[in-house]
This record gives C-alpha cells, structure tokens and sequence, in this order.
C-alpha cells in the first residue's frame, strides 16, 4: 500500500468511517484534500473482450485519480445478471456513486429504481437506459455513428451494390441507434443500395459466420459495416478467404466501415485492409464518466448546452441529460464525405493513436 493510501486510510479511522472504505480498490488516492476521504465510487466495467472495452479499462484508474475518488470496480462480462449483482455488491459496500455501461438497456430499469430509491447517483457509459433517470449519460450520438457509416459507404459505392450491416444487439439502445440511422440514410440518400442486416449479439465469431454465409449468397457484396470493432478480426479472416482481402484501388475492393477508433483499426486503414472508422472516445469516457460521478457528489447540476470540451449536453427525457462526446469518421486521407470532414488515420489527437 502506497504512503498516500495509508494516511488517508489513517484518516478514515480517526474519523470513525465504515470498514468497507478501506476494502476499496487502492489504485487511486485516498483523499481530496487534507483531511478529506476521497468518495468510493463503484464502476462496473461491461466486458474485457474487445480491444475497445480494454482500451476504456485502462483509462478509468487514472481518470479516478484526477478527479480525487476511489475505485470499486466489477466486470459483468456482457451479462445483466452479473451486473445487477455487482450493483448489489457495491451497495453493501456504501458506495456514493456508480458508473455502469449497461448492455442490455430495458433490462437494467430495476436497479436504476433501486439506487435512485437510496440515493446513489448514476452515470451510464456509452449506452443509455431505456427508462428512468440517471444522473448523466455520457456517450457520442450513435445514430450520427450509423450515418457516417451509411454516407462513406454510399458515396463510394456511387449509390449502387449490395452492402452487410453486422448488427450488435438490438436490445441495445446503441444496437438500435446505429441500425435505424444507417437504414434511414441508405432509405433516403442511396435508395440503389441494399442492405443485408445481420444481428450479432455484439460477437465477433457470429458476425464472421454470418457475413461468410452472405458472401456465398451475394457475392457481389461490396460494402461491409461493422457496428464495432468486435467483428474486426472474423470480417479480415472471411474476405481473405474469399479472396476480397485487396487494396482499395482492385475493383474486387469491399469496402469496410468499423467503429471504435482502436489502434488495429488505424493501423488497418493505412494498410488499405478496412477504408474508415469511427473513433468512439474510449479516453474521454472514462475522463468524463468519473468527471460526472464526482459532480453529483458533490451535488453539482448541468443544463443542455454546448460544454467546454467540445461536446453538447442533451435533454433526452425528462429527467435525463446526456453528454454527447464528439466521434469523428476516420478515414485513410481526411477527405469530406457527405458534407462532413473526416480525420486522417494518423491525426494525433484521435485516442487510438496515443494508446
């Protein structure tokens, strides 16, 4: 245990705090300021199955650090069983505040009763619930991300072909935004296009077999959507295989948009294996989900508007405001699609480059 931890450790006790203060994570600091505990905060983490989610791990313990809390975290695994328990677990340990990145967003609306019952305030990463209220939901605008996908996609097709949309999971209000916002923009701005959607349940060896299966099909699929960069590796391996895997320039070129922003998809783009991606902000959600937790704390409240970090706070509900993080379009050359400047793979201020 470092120095630090032991004196406010020592603080605690001197002031007569509960014993389960001292059984939280001991990878930040103890306190705020002399003679102040530091809040223990819970943070559940959904999954350490992807790139991305592990990415979004490493960046919580230090944001933590910044803003002066401590750290209880959990992993769910991508089950909602799992996370409600973790809830539970954070509770018994008092807890002032949890971070959850809910994957299956009805079915958390329980336990958002439960701890806004006993005033534990929330912030949800990258997903938002379906019904009730958290404190703040910090996340991009995930149908802007389906109409990135959607405009790059159509516009190098020249709004003719066949493209696979490989799903995440519809009971995912992330899932739903992408699909809806990549099918309406395909429906309004490239009618000459059709889409093949395959729900995946956000996994990388069903969304490999399922674009394989379409490929024998339609083998003239020209454009590739992956909701995230779970389906990075299967997509690579299946046109490989099917001899797809050329550079852009081959007219047998199948277009692949990702999203995530991880390092692979990156350094992919500049080896002409996938042509865009969106860079989901892994960094800036762990920054600003700790940022957040610590301001209802402190009992701190926010406006929709426009925020100092390049972002805008939204009404969603009543009762619910969520801070949408900007999340631009990568691509291999930086070019406008759609109206809308894209970043270059190797702009330095993208996450997955400083990683």
């Amino acid at each position: 245990m470092n120095r630090r931890i032991q004196v406010s450790l020592a603080v605690v006790m001197m002031l007569g705090a509960t014993s389960s203060i001292a059984a939280c994570n001991r990878d930040s600091p103890a306190a705020t300021g002399a003679g102040a505990a530091a809040p223990l905060v819970g943070v559940d983490y959904p999954r350490s199955d992807t790139d991305f989610w592990n990415s979004y791990i490493k960046y919580v313990p230090p944001s933590a650090q910044a803003v002066g809390v401590e750290l209880k975290t959990t992993n769910s695994q991508n089950d909602v069983a799992a996370l409600i328990s973790n809830v539970q677990t954070f509770v018994s340990q008092d807890v002032k505040g949890v971070v959850m990145a809910p994957q299956d967003t009805a079915a958390i609306a329980p336990t958002l009763e439960q701890l806004a019952t006993k005033k534990v305030p929330v912030v949800t990463i990258d997903t938002r619930p379906d019904t009730g209220s958290v404190y703040m939901v910090v996340r991009a605008d995930n149908r802007a991300y389906g109409t990135k996908a959607c405009q790059f996609l159509g516009t190098k097709l020249g709004g003719k072909g066949k493209v696979v949309m490989l799903q995440g999971d519809l009971a995912s209000i992330n899932g739903r935004d992408r699909t809806e916002a990549f099918n309406d923009c395909m429906k309004n701005d490239f009618p000459g296009i059709r889409v093949f959607g395959e729900v995946t349940d956000w996994k990388g060896d069903v969304a490999a077999s399922k674009l394989q299966t379409r490929l024998a099909s339609d083998p003239d699929v020209k454009g590739v959507y992956m909701q995230s960069s779970f389906a990075l590796s299967g997509t690579l391996q299946v046109l490989k295989q099917k001899g797809l895997q050329v550079p852009p320039s081959d007219p047998k070129h199948v277009f692949i948009v990702s999203n995530d922003g991880i390092p692979e998809e990156l350094k992919n783009i500049k080896a002409g294996l996938i042509d865009a991606t969106v860079s989901q902000p892994a960094d800036l959600y762990a920054k600003y989900g700790l940022y957040y937790i610590k301001a209802a704390i402190d009992g701190k409240t926010f406006q929709p508007g426009p925020t100092d970090h390049d972002s805008t706070i939204i009404k969603v509900r009543e009762g619910l405001l969520e801070d949408q993080l900007s999340a631009p379009l990568v691509t291999a050359d930086g070019a406008t699609i759609g109206g809308e400047k894209t970043a270059k793979y190797d702009d330095t201020s993208l996450w997955g480059n400083n990683s």
